[in-house]
């Protein structure tokens, strides 16, 4: 089967960022789309992999975390779970506030985060298999409203 590449405002309206973030994570290197013409009129388009990467930076944003922070756990996360982008499949991990006040990306354990939170610590969940399947959901959905449309 053939992969499906999406423009620049096709991956915005599926994972909920703006055309400017698009752009500006683009332009940082943060999430470089698959196919990327340069000069005037340049064709960009993004595969499955960079949705994924694209709604997880929208919802750490969402979270109240810092840029930054969701950078760097980003990058991470690629380096680390690679699978997870391409597949969903993988291990959860979870953003917990350390003591010397920064968040630091750790596998998910419950009993953990529960402590963390009776601590009255801030613990982020960062489960891209959820992040995942809801993007697979509004691809459907997307393709549907397509189909209905024609």
């Amino acid at each position: 089967m053939q992969e499906k590449f999406f423009t620049s405002k096709e991956a915005a309206q599926i994972t909920g960022c703006t055309l400017r973030q698009i752009q500006y994570w683009r332009e940082k290197g943060i999430v470089v789309p698959v196919i990327s013409d340069t000069g005037t009129g340049r064709s960009i388009y993004y595969s499955r992999s960079n949705l994924v990467e694209l709604a997880a930076m929208v919802y750490w944003l969402s979270t109240g975390i810092s840029f930054d922070i969701a950078c760097e756990t980003l990058k991470q996360l690629k380096e680390q779970e690679p699978e997870l982008f391409i597949s969903g499949q993988g291990r959860r991990y979870m953003l917990l506030l350390s003591q010397d006040d920064s968040l630091s990306l750790v596998e998910f354990d419950r009993k953990r985060a529960i402590a963390f939170l009776d601590e009255g610590k801030a613990v982020i969940p960062v489960w891209l298999d959820v992040i995942y399947q809801q993007l697979l959901m509004k691809l459907e959905l997307n393709k549907l409203n397509l189909k209905t449309n024609k």
